[in-house]
């Protein structure tokens, strides 16, 4: 058997080679895991969130669902008929209501606060976001902070009850000091949006997958209101109140929350205006007409100690026709690309969203 022999030139491209591929296998760092992406699966539901108070719940409208209605303690009201379930845009198939009357900006941002058994609806969103893909979100909420507007309300209906006491109104009571409420108001709706922005980018979406719409709150109330009805059977509140209302109290409440909206950088859909002529009491020969509930009297709950103070908790919301119309408005707007709108009627007194221009 014959012995291979090495000549000195083969030996030397053996030894070039094995130093050559010893570099080049340290040159190659590994390959990393791909790192894990938080967010809902690519097959999860096009879905749309409200978040918010009473007037994004669907109080007044009736049809709560189970579990809303008081059991337990949870007087959420959340209708079937709520604005976010009205809501169309393309390839949405999933409305999500987790807004709770009576809500306050603490029970809707992140935090410990818990509204009628109910805990942070930031929080439950976070969790809803990682199953279900969110496109847009509906927020409502300020009215219950500093303005305490139903208290206000409330407070105007005391003072028709009260005309030998209180001559001047309620509104001189509140002329004063309601700017300065609204003010205090806005740095909390403020930071309520910046904590669903927050639960979002926890969620893994990056800015611009999905919108968030701050909307104001519709007057549901006005000084046309029928004589016949400016009492305890509709609307027992005085004429100079029912302007104030309209003219002032809405509108600079609307004002302070659009500042929330830019300050926030999401985009404002304006109500004040929206319900103007379908006002509560406003049409006493055709009551379908109106867009709110009237004064409204639940007498069942004044029997039951616990339900006795949630009698009159429907008054003065919108109704299924109101939430309807407030929906169509809010579907039009979130396919455009504009900043901030007023939803005004159309000569056939269909709501649309009119752009607002400069900054609130």
């Amino acid at each position: 058997m014959r012995t291979a022999r090495w000549r000195p030139r083969t030996i030397l491209t053996a030894v070039l080679i094995i130093i050559l591929f010893a570099c080049t296998t340290e040159a190659i760092p590994p390959i990393p895991t791909p790192a894990h992406h938080p967010g809902p699966p690519a097959n999860a539901p096009l879905a749309v969130v409200a978040l918010g108070d009473s007037t994004i719940s669907g109080e007044g409208v009736g049809d709560y669902v189970q579990g809303t209605n008081g059991q337990n303690g949870d007087w959420c009201h959340r209708s079937a008929n709520a604005e976010i379930n009205e809501i169309h845009l393309p390839g949405v198939t999933k409305a999500v209501n987790l807004a709770c009357s009576g809500a306050d900006a603490a029970d809707v941002e992140l935090g410990s606060a818990v509204h009628y058994t109910e805990t942070s609806q930031a929080a439950r969103l976070a969790v809803l976001a990682r199953h279900d893909r969110v496109t847009a979100i509906l927020v409502g909420v300020g009215a219950n902070d500093d303005p305490q507007f139903a208290n206000t309300l409330d407070a105007c209906v005391q003072a028709w009850f009260d005309s030998a006491l209180n001559k001047n109104g309620c509104s001189t009571d509140f002329t004063g000091v309601w700017q300065t409420r609204v003010n205090a108001m806005i740095p909390k709706v403020a930071a309520v949006l910046h904590d669903i922005r927050t639960v979002m980018t926890g969620a893994g979406y990056p800015d611009g997958s999905y919108q968030i719409v701050l909307q104001s709150y519709a007057a549901p109330l006005g000084p046309d209101v029928a004589p016949s009805l400016q009492n305890l059977n509709g609307c027992p509140l005085r004429t100079s109140d029912l302007q104030w209302i309209r003219n002032t109290g809405v509108t600079l409440l609307d004002a302070g929350l659009r500042k929330a909206a830019d300050q926030a950088d999401v985009r404002f859909l304006d109500l004040a205006r929206a319900g103007v002529g379908h006002e509560a009491c406003s049409d006493p020969q055709n009551p379908a007409n109106e867009w709110f509930t009237r004064l409204t009297v639940a007498w069942q709950d004044l029997k039951d100690n616990a339900a006795s103070s949630h009698a009159l908790q429907e008054s003065f919301h919108p109704n299924a026709r109101g939430h309807a119309a407030f929906a169509s408005c809010l579907s039009d707007f979130l396919n455009t690309t504009e900043a901030a709108a007023a939803c005004l009627p159309d000569s056939a007194g269909t709501l649309h969203p009119a752009a607002l221009l400069g900054p609130g």
